[in-house]
């Protein structure tokens, strides 16, 4: 009877064994498959992660940071011994003996797993947890295992045992959308790895294994038990004795998160759009994109620009600017105090006369991160402030002109062309200061007359206006009318030309380097003459009798020099003010998204206000 059931047993077993085999078949031929494909393919590359961008005032100190996965990857020279003998000691004995596996740690894993569906038991060495967070998925199957195990023998073939270990501590995940050793000692205790005890660098050693349950921040009792246990391995294997183990059990663990810096967002929204032209200009593109031949061209040119940039800014940058963060704060809190609920808008740009370094910019009230950027996304009709830069600039520099030359002010027609004065007031034979400090229309067009609509648009050139085309040249441009317009800072950066005749596009950045300090790009502006001495003379004396006694009339004179050009579009839909003292240069626009009618701004004169706060120290 004993035989018979045995007999049978077997035969029931058959099925069972066949499939068994079946599966080892499979997975032998899947992992035959996966080698040959490593063979043929396996290429070691550094993996491209989104390290942070930091942004730093004119002083070095940080003021914003832009990341969704805060990372600080180090060098293995940099990681204490103590950490390094801390992770081996607790995830891989025979790190430096192996070939990227441990034989006897599968085979445990392997009969845990046998009586279990879960496959909980992992076995892992180093250099297969290294391919998991680099190449593989963290899927639980047979499969996946048997490509971990060839891709850690090939890692081990290609690579040092010194390189694997500092990929490995730059990998791992410590919660909170923290990776890497260095970075972990940062975000739990604001400070660098190498400034942390031996406690604290067990402490934050204990959060990988499973930086749910080990989340310092959510169960520190559990946190500071594993760091124990982990301790407690190094007293066993001789790297610390017992008086250290019971020492660094007792030391005090007091948690300093790390907060991110944020703020400045105006500010360093457009530091990261000036970082594409910076890229651009510095790498060539500029000259590709003006010299495509087609829109097809253009653009290819335009997507591989932004997707340089993006490989830049994802490698981990540190960009040093010109921002003076109490101007910024100050200049943000007055005009967001100044603007009325109404939905009145403002964008504005302070840049320093002496380094022609942009120092402030106002984005808009209630600006938020990513929200539209008035300072220099909002192309808005000029208005007469245009009138310096394309009119009575270019004027001067064709003659022997002065302040007190006399202009034509009476009422043209060029064509069907017929300008109109504000107010619609007719005016007579009067001096050109006299046409600037009461900036009539009629004596503007007049000019651009005589100068050639050609010569005036050629003097816009060295100002980079980014929307003015072929489209703009018209008689109508004298009084700013362009088909999309300018921005606050265009024309706050082609006005610094009249502090002293001279150019040079005003930026935000000064350097940009590497995560590690290696120089990566800087500028390299030259200051060029625009204007001859004498028209600059002259300039600033018509715009400072604008202040004195014309369409400025309200704004204060706090330096020595105070000089200003205003402007309004039809209907009192945009309005301007332009100029400079002796230690800024600023202009301000004031409307609505939507343009529709402000007289009441104007007659508030909150332009004027707004001009006065920017100026301020």
């Amino acid at each position: 009877m004993k035989q018979f059931i045995g007999v049978g047993f077997i035969f029931l077993c058959i099925p069972l064994l066949w499939g068994v085999q079946h599966s080892i078949a499979s997975e032998l031929s899947k992992a035959h498959d996966a080698h040959d494909e490593l063979q043929d393919s396996l290429e070691l590359e550094d993996r491209q992660t989104n390290l942070p961008i930091i942004i730093k005032d004119r002083n070095g100190v940080t003021v914003s940071e832009q990341y969704a996965e805060w990372r600080n990857p180090l060098e293995l020279s940099s990681v204490p011994p103590f950490i390094q003998h801390l992770f081996i000691s607790s995830e891989d004995r025979g790190f430096y003996e192996h070939r990227g596996y441990d034989v006897s740690a599968i085979a445990r894993a392997f009969a845990v797993n046998a009586a279990s569906d879960d496959r909980k038991q992992g076995g892992s060495t180093i250099t297969q947890q290294v391919v998991r967070m680099r190449y593989l998925t963290t899927e639980k199957t047979y499969e996946r295992k048997f490509r971990e195990l060839l891709y850690a023998a090939e890692i081990e073939k290609q690579t040092s045992k010194d390189d694997i270990l500092e990929m490995y501590l730059n990998e791992m995940y410590f919660g909170h959308r923290v990776y890497g050793i260095g970075a972990a000692a940062t975000y739990y205790f604001s400070r660098p790895l190498d400034q942390l005890n031996e406690a604290e660098m067990a402490f934050i050693a204990a959060i990988p294994n499973n930086p749910s349950l080990y989340d310092p921040v959510r169960h520190f009792d559990k946190t500071k038990k594993r760091q124990e246990l982990l301790l407690n391995l190094l007293a066993q294997d001789g790297t610390i004795t017992n008086e250290e183990f019971e020492a660094y059990k007792q030391y005090p663990i007091k948690l300093k998160l790390k907060k991110k810096a944020q703020g400045f967002d105006a500010y360093s929204s457009y530091v990261l759009a000036e970082l594409e032209e910076l890229v651009s200009q510095s790498e060539g593109y500029d000259e590709k994109i003006q010299s495509a031949t087609s829109a097809e061209e253009r653009e290819t040119w335009e997507k591989n620009l932004q997707n340089r940039t993006s490989e830049i800014a994802q490698s981990g940058i540190v960009i040093d600017t010109a921002l003076l963060r109490n101007k910024q704060l100050h200049d943000e809190k007055a005009l967001d105090a100044l603007l009325p609920a109404n939905g009145l808008q403002a964008g504005a740009a302070v840049i320093d006369n002496e380094t022609r370094e942009i120092v402030s910019l106002y984005a808009g009230k209630g600006y938020r991160k990513a929200d539209f950027n008035r300072a220099y996304q909002a192309y808005r009709q000029p208005g007469s402030a245009i009138k310096p830069l394309l009119v009575y600039g270019p004027y001067l520099e064709s003659g022997p002109y002065t302040e007190r030359t006399p202009i034509d002010s009476s009422n043209i027609c060029i064509g069907s062309y017929c300008p109109t004065n504000i107010g619609g007031y007719r005016y007579g034979v009067t001096t050109l200061g006299e046409a600037f400090r009461y900036s009539h229309n009629t004596a503007a067009v007049r000019l651009l007359r005589i100068v050639g609509i050609d010569r005036a648009f050629e003097s816009l050139k060295p100002f980079h206006f980014k929307m003015v085309t072929e489209e703009d040249k018209s008689y109508s441009a004298a009084l700013g009318g362009f088909s999309k317009g300018v921005t606050p800072l265009e024309m706050a950066s082609a006005y610094s030309s009249f502090i002293d005749g001279t150019f040079q596009p005003a930026r935000a950045i000064r350097t940009v380097s590497s995560y590690d300090g290696e120089p990566l790009y800087k500028w390299d502006d030259k200051r060029e003459t625009i204007w001859s001495a004498s028209t600059t003379a002259t300039m600033r004396l018509m715009m400072s009798e604008v202040v004195r006694n014309g369409t400025g009339k309200g704004i204060r004179s706090t330096t020595a020099y105070t000089g200003a050009k205003t402007g309004t579009t039809n209907h009192y839909k945009d309005i301007w003010v332009a100029g400079f003292n002796d230690r800024y240069t600023t202009a301000v626009w004031v409307g609505l998204d939507n343009p529709q009618p402000i007289r009441y701004a104007s007659d508030q004169k909150i332009h004027l206000r707004a001009f006065n706060t920017l100026l301020e120290e």
